[in-house]
C-alpha cells in the first residue's frame, strides 16, 4: 500500500508519525481517483503552541465529494490540569499524531464517512493507540452495510478474534446522539485507548491500526464508486441536509477528538473541518412511516447485528 523506510533504529513516536505522513499520502490520493473529478486535496501547513504541527488537507467541489478532510498531525506540549482530568490523562505531558478523516458526498446516495488512527505517548511513559471507523448513510443499504461490516470484521478477526465484537460494540456506545437516542450511522468500530504493554506489543497494535486505515481507504473508496451515479430526488436532498444536521451535533457536543483539539490549542480551522458544507434543522421533524426515510431512521440504534438482523420497518 505504501512503503516505509528502515525502522530498526527509530523510537515509537517517530516510527508512527512518519506512517501517518505516508498514510495521508496514501489516503489522499485514493480519494481524488475515487472521485474521478481531476480535483485534487488542497494544504494547510500550520504549527502548534507546544511543539510540532501538522498539515490539513480538504477536497472541495469534486464529483463525488462535495467537501472531504484528511488531516495529520504530531503535536505535544502540556495541557491544563482540569483539560487533563477530563480526557483522562495519566499525565498532562503528551505527545499525539494521528490522522482524521470525514467525508461530505454530493449525492444523499453516498455515505457519509469518518476514519481515525492516532497514537499518544503521555509524560510518565504511558502510551496507546485509538482510532476508528464508521459509516452513515443518509439511506442505509441493508447489503452494503453488511459488507461495510464483514470488511472491518475480516480485519479485526486477522489480529484479534474478539476485536470486532468488542469494538462494534465500543462504536455503538461511542457515536450515539445520546440527546436523540439514536446512533450517527450504522457504526463500524471504535477503540479509544489500547496500551502498549497491556493490550498488546508496540508492534501489534501498530499493524491493526495501520490494517484500519487500509481498510477505510478500500472499503470507502468502494462504496464511492458503487453510488456515484446512482439517482436522487430533491426530496432525498433535503433529508441528506437533516442527517448532517444530526452529524454536526454529535462532532460538536459529543466527539472527544474535537474536545481534545480544542482544550489543547489546536488549529480551529482543521478542528471543525469534519462539519458538511450545509446542514438544516427543523424542528419535531418525523418522517412519514413507511418511507424510506423511515427504514433508515429505525436502523438507528445500538446493538444491531449487520450479518443477521432484517430491517424492521
Amino acid at each position: 500500500m505504501y512503503s516505509s523506510a528502515p525502522e530498526t533504529l527509530l523510537s515509537p513516536r517517530t516510527l508512527v508519525e512518519n506512517w501517518m505522513r505516508q498514510f495521508q499520502d496514501w489516503l489522499c490520493h485514493r480519494l481524488e481517483t475515487a472521485d474521478g473529478s481531476g480535483a485534487k486535496f488542497s494544504e494547510d501547513l500550520w504549527q502548534h503552541a507546544g511543539g510540532g504541527g501538522g498539515r490539513t488537507r480538504v477536497f472541495q467541489h469534486g464529483n463525488v465529494l462535495e467537501k472531504g478532510g484528511v488531516a495529520f498531525s504530531a503535536v505535544w506540549g502540556e495541557m491544563s490540569e482540569p483539560a487533563a482530568r477530563q480526557l483522562l490523562m495519566p499525565d498532562p505531558r503528551y505527545f499525539a499524531t494521528g490522522v482524521s478523516v470525514v467525508q461530505h458526498p454530493r449525492s444523499p446516495m453516498v455515505p457519509i464517512s469518518h476514519m481515525n488512527v492516532r497514537y499518544f505517548e503521555a509524560g510518565n511513559g504511558e502510551a496507546w493507540f485509538g482510532g476508528g471507523l464508521d459509516l452513515t448513510p443518509i439511506y442505509v443499504d441493508e447489503q452494503q452495510a453488511r459488507w461495510f461490516h464483514q470488511q472491518i470484521w475480516e480485519v479485526c478477526q486477522r489480529h484479534d478474534e474478539s476485536y470486532y465484537p468488542r469494538f462494534k460494540q465500543w462504536a455503538d456506545d461511542y457515536f450515539y446522539l445520546t440527546h436523540r437516542q439514536e446512533t450517527r450511522g450504522i457504526g463500524g468500530i471504535f477503540f479509544d485507548r489500547l496500551t502498549v504493554g497491556k493490550d498488546g506489543s508496540f508492534e501489534e497494535l501498530f499493524a491493526f491500526v495501520q490494517d484500519v486505515g487500509e481498510v477505510y481507504g478500500r472499503a470507502y473508496g468502494t462504496i464511492m464508486r458503487q453510488n456515484a451515479a446512482l439517482p436522487y430526488t430533491e426530496q432525498q436532498k433535503q433529508w441528506q441536509l437533516v442527517r448532517r444536521g444530526r452529524y454536526a451535533e454529535f462532532n460538536l457536543a459529543i466527539d472527544r477528538g474535537t474536545r481534545f483539539g480544542l482544550e489543547t490549542g489546536g488549529r480551529t480551522e482543521s478542528i471543525l473541518m469534519s462539519l458538511p458544507p450545509q446542514a438544516e434543522w427543523h424542528y419535531n421533524l418525523t418522517p412519514e412511516l413507511g418511507s424510506a426515510e423511515a427504514a433508515t431512521q429505525a436502523w438507528l440504534r445500538k446493538g444491531v447485528d449487520w450479518f443477521t438482523d432484517v430491517s424492521v420497518v
